[in-house]
């Protein structure tokens, strides 16, 4: 009998990755993405977490120029901490196989904005592949990685939380796939980007787009299914799964290599049918790019661009049906798990009533009751600059008041250059951080981190300690305390650093109560 497994999108392009011999898999833990690289370590792949998403994308890059195999793995966020190596990458291209996934969160499930990363791919000029289900996953990692290799590219590779964390079954490859031949050779004129060897590379990667079209538009990524000659329907990722539940009877155009488009196979399909939709997810990306071309569709309203789609939603479409929308079932709001670390150091700063910079992290759930204690929140590695911001502006009885709070794994992450600019253009009232080491990323699933010891795969690592970077960077006062046992004591320190005019670094320190589960059980 075929071997069939129930698995996660997550799951599936974990075991696409072991299948094609991937020979580095880096990136930065974020929901919806962060379960891939845990599997495709399980596996016996070789993965690691870096400590940003720059880092990672740049780290598969050096894999790849050697010939390599390498995946890289984010968030949609994320992906704005990698679009520098990214933009310049897709002129360059690599001799290895690159493929970037990025997890998009239609619906903010647990993230700051619903950005739709299929603009990277027009924006940057390298192709994209959409996933409908975990087979698709499974099978178009696979294709990605022969399409990476065979143009030179590197490949994005779009995901959505539903495609991610749904289980659906999937029928592995038994057959070996050829392992990559590591051999780097130099290469200046293509892996150097000046401007005279760019302005080359850039005429290269729009032809390189054009032959990626053509080869779309043979249909090894389109799936057509005419039915009615009245209605049909253009769809993308999983907005496929929808439309098929939704209209059964209608025409349909599936896409699974989104960007450069099939437009000659669009504008065929169109023709066929009286009245052509497209549904898609997020922004009307493709209705935009068929619209420019002369192809008549119909897009969705624009009540339907937020949050995800699903099978009424889409008959609500098809119906033209703009009526407000019932309101969703309220759930449970997120909260600090009983006898978290944070929970105390929240209660500190809501009675000294200070105005709180926030960030990326458990620790951004004080911003709710009964804490309500955060009060701005930007980006990862932003509270300590956005503090500063204030501080630099405010008048000084109110400037006083702020403080910058951080986590651990977010201060490796982009944490430290805010230290750098602390340090290096000074507020007249000193400035207070509040580092909240939890020893753990623990939001996305308790990821091991460059501070924690350990690695990925929980092997032992070089351990690097907070309180010896921002000592070495000149930072004036350094407190360790633990807010929960010493309370008291953590207040009364917060008031006397916020009364000076010194730079100070306070470092709440307990474990994640999760976080120690999770290594006693190693």
């Amino acid at each position: 009998m075929t071997k069939k497994l129930l698995l996660s999108g997550n799951e599936a392009v974990a075991m696409a990755a072991q299948y094609c011999k991937v020979n580095l898999g880096v990136g930065y833990p974020g929901t919806p993405s962060s379960e891939i690289l845990d599997e495709f370590s399980k596996l016996g792949g070789k993965a690691e977490w870096a400590p940003n998403e720059k880092t990672a994308l740049e780290v598969a890059i050096g894999g790849a120029f050697a010939k390599g195999r390498t995946l890289a793995t984010m968030k949609h966020v994320g992906v704005n901490v990698a679009a520098d190596p990214l933009f310049t990458i897709a002129y360059s291209g690599v001799p290895g196989g690159l493929v970037l996934i990025s997890a998009d969160d239609p619906g903010l499930a647990s993230s700051q904005n619903e950005q739709d990363n299929r603009r990277y791919a027009i924006s940057a000029g390298v192709p994209m592949f959409e996933p409908a289900s975990s087979q698709e996953c499974y099978d178009f990692l696979i294709k990605a990685f022969e399409l990476s290799e065979k143009f030179k590219t590197l490949v994005l590779f779009r995901m959505t939380t539903r495609v991610c964390h749904s289980k659906t079954l999937v029928v592995p490859r038994e057959d070996d796939y050829p392992a990559a031949v590591i051999n780097y050779e130099k290469d200046a004129k293509s892996n150097v980007m000046i401007p005279a060897y760019a302005r080359i590379a850039h005429r290269k990667m729009r032809n390189r787009l054009a032959e990626i079209a053509e080869l779309n538009e043979a249909g090894e990524f389109i799936v057509e299914k005419m039915r009615s000659s009245e209605i049909g329907i253009i769809a993308t990722g999983i907005s496929y799964m929808h439309a098929e539940d939704a209209a059964p009877e209608a025409s349909i155009l599936k896409l699974g290599l989104t960007y450069p488009l099939p437009l000659e196979r669009i504008r065929n399909f169109a023709s066929k049918v009286k009245k052509c939709y497209v549904i898609e997810e997020g922004d009307p990306i493709v209705t935009e790019t068929c619209l420019a071309n002369g192809i008549q569709v119909v897009g969705k309203n624009e009540i339907y661009r937020y949050g995800e789609l699903n099978v009424n939603r889409v008959r609500r479409i098809l119906s033209g049906d703009v009526t407000p929308e019932a309101a969703p079932v309220p759930g449970k709001p997120p909260q600090l798990c009983v006898g978290c670390p944070h929970r105390k150091s929240y209660e500190g700063m809501k009675a000294l009533d200070l105005i709180v910079a926030g960030d990326i992290g458990c620790y951004t759930l004080g911003v709710l009751p009964p804490y309500e204690a955060v009060h701005t929140c930007v980006c990862m590695g932003a509270s300590i600059t956005t503090g500063l911001g204030m501080r630099h502006v405010m008048a000084e009885e109110q400037a006083r008041k702020v403080v910058s709070v951080i986590g651990d794994s977010t201060f490796w992450h982009t944490g430290i250059n805010g230290i750098v600019e602390m340090v290096y253009n000074r507020p007249a009232t000193g400035h207070v951080v509040i580092i909240l080491d939890n020893s753990i990323t623990a939001m996305t699933g308790m990821q091991e981190h460059a501070g924690t010891g350990f690695h990925l795969d929980n092997s032992p690592s070089k351990k690097l300690v907070i309180e010896d970077v921002v000592k070495a960077m000149g930072v004036d006062n350094v407190d360790i305390i633990d807010s929960t046992a010493e309370y008291d004591a953590y207040c009364e320190l917060l008031k006397k650093r916020l009364a000076s005019n010194d730079l100070s670094v306070i470092i709440v320190r307990r474990p994640c109560i999760l976080g120690m589960v999770k290594r006693k059980g190693k």
